[in-house]
């Protein structure tokens, strides 16, 4: 296939004609979800057993970069990415059609995935990764992204039969055989990403008045990746407003 990634809407694979590959060794402070997603990709391409793999926790913390960087790692092995939206999920199998037979892989991506108590889409979506009478194609894998551990709202069980309420919550989640927690940084892990970006843009700033100015703008957003990154767009862009 000519493109790296593609979006599923509707029933029709859409490519993405310029596709945001992150870089691998860029996300600091995951070594260990990065080597671990890492060595189930390479399985995956080179057509070994590899489990389908569910990034949850903290926003901000490198999920779906670190699942995007894997085309960066291994498109030129055939890798794909194919992003599926919660609508979608009812036409999975009309993608499996698509996807069944070619000589790529193809990672389905579900990014910030969550439901709802009795969504229709977790029953769907429990059956066609694992336990339809349709068999799922050799080279097809699940990776999703949520900020909720279990992909439903954490909450007090009601009714009689608590425990059924918990094993069907956690029922979807059983069916990723890698799951990997992202957590919250502390400000070293801020400060170390900011260091490291500024290194890489170029930015001459004195380290301390760096470090100054990136906790201000921590102050209300906190410590994340993500946060720093932002600081450093606005940073670089107010820097070279200068010249």
């Amino acid at each position: 296939m000519e493109y790296l990634a593609y979006r599923f809407k509707e029933g029709e694979l859409l490519p993405v004609r310029h596709a945001h590959v992150p870089d691998f060794h860029s996300l600091l402070h995951i070594d260990t979800q990065k080597e671990t997603l890492r060595r189930n990709t390479l399985q995956f391409v080179r057509g070994l057993p590899a489990n389908d793999a569910l990034l949850w926790g903290d926003r901000g913390t490198g999920k779906s970069s670190l699942v995007k960087s894997m085309l960066g790692l291994f498109a030129k092995d055939g890798l794909r990415l194919v992003q599926v939206y919660k609508m979608d999920i009812s036409h999975l199998s009309e993608l499996y059609d698509l996807l069944r037979g070619r000589q790529e892989k193809f990672i389905l991506f579900f990014d910030d995935l969550s439901f709802e108590a009795g969504d229709e889409e977790v029953r769907i979506l429990k059956s066609l990764m694992d336990g339809d009478v349709e068999e799922r194609p050799s080279n097809v894998l699940v990776y999703a992204t949520s900020n909720r551990r279990h992909l439903m709202p954490e909450r007090e069980e009601e009714g009689k039969f608590p425990e059924e309420s918990y094993w069907e919550r956690v029922s979807l989640v059983e069916r990723f055989g890698i799951r990997l927690g992202f957590f919250s940084f502390g400000k070293k892990q801020y400060l170390d990403i900011v260091k490291y970006l500024a290194l890489c843009r170029g930015l001459e700033l004195e380290e301390e008045e760096l470090k100054r100015l990136a906790l201000e703008w921590a102050m209300q957003r906190g410590f994340s990746g993500r946060s720093a990154n932002q600081f450093i767009k606005d940073l670089e862009g107010r820097l070279r407003l200068k010249f």
